[in-house]
């Protein structure tokens, strides 16, 4: 009894000699995904409140990517950056950034939510396979719009690539996705149990 209790002892300071001793690049590393990934969650979570039967559609959907926080500002000319979410099946599949010359944002400071659904998975393919992909250019984007009811517009649900964009006022429709510039964002490799569950095709253009 004696010497299980020291072997127990002995591994309870070794795991926690692994946990303090983690690279603080690391830490950090983790610590951004969680947090992308928990505004995806709020993100959708939102979608879903704002516009019926998104939940549906974001069901159907190959994969779906979120960048719930896309800023530009008035002193960068037509710029924004976000940092944003693959999910296919409803799981975590790939961390990306956008960076877009214009998305028919105001001067000023701003920030705006956007939501890409793959339907087809010819689409979301092609955008895992390669280096980079642009809206316009390797895929067109139908801007979901809204019917008077607040249902989702079944026309522009049948497109391959399907997109929202949102503000803390609502749904947006007056805006054009296309120029959206989206690449794989770099983090170093950690093995996660999220990760561990990644498909390898196409994630890195291998």
């Amino acid at each position: 009894m004696f010497k299980r209790t020291v072997w127990v002892l002995s591994l309870s300071v070794a795991l926690a000699s692994c946990t303090t001793t983690m690279p603080d690049y690391q830490r950090s590393t983790l610590s951004q995904r969680a947090a992308i990934h928990a505004n995806v969650d709020d993100t959708l979570g939102k979608l879903y409140l704002q516009a019926k039967g998104s939940r549906e559609l974001v069901a159907k959907a190959k994969g779906v990517l979120v960048f719930p926080s896309v800023l530009t500002a008035g002193f960068v000319v037509g710029g924004a950056y976000g940092e944003g979410e693959l999910r296919v099946g409803n799981a975590q599949a790939g961390y990306y950034k956008t960076m877009t010359g214009s998305l028919g944002f105001q001067a000023g400071a701003q920030s705006k939510a956007l939501v890409f659904l793959f339907m087809t998975q010819e689409a979301l393919d092609h955008f895992r396979q390669g280096n980079g992909w642009t809206a316009g250019v390797d895929a067109n984007v139908a801007l979901l719009s809204i019917g008077a009811d607040g249902s989702v517009n079944t026309d522009t649900a049948t497109a391959p690539v399907v997109g929202f964009v949102m503000t803390n006022g609502g749904l947006m429709f007056n805006v054009s996705l296309q120029g959206t510039k989206v690449s794989r964002l770099d983090t170093p490799a950690l093995t996660s149990g999220n990760d561990a569950k990644r498909p390898n095709r196409g994630e890195d253009g291998k």
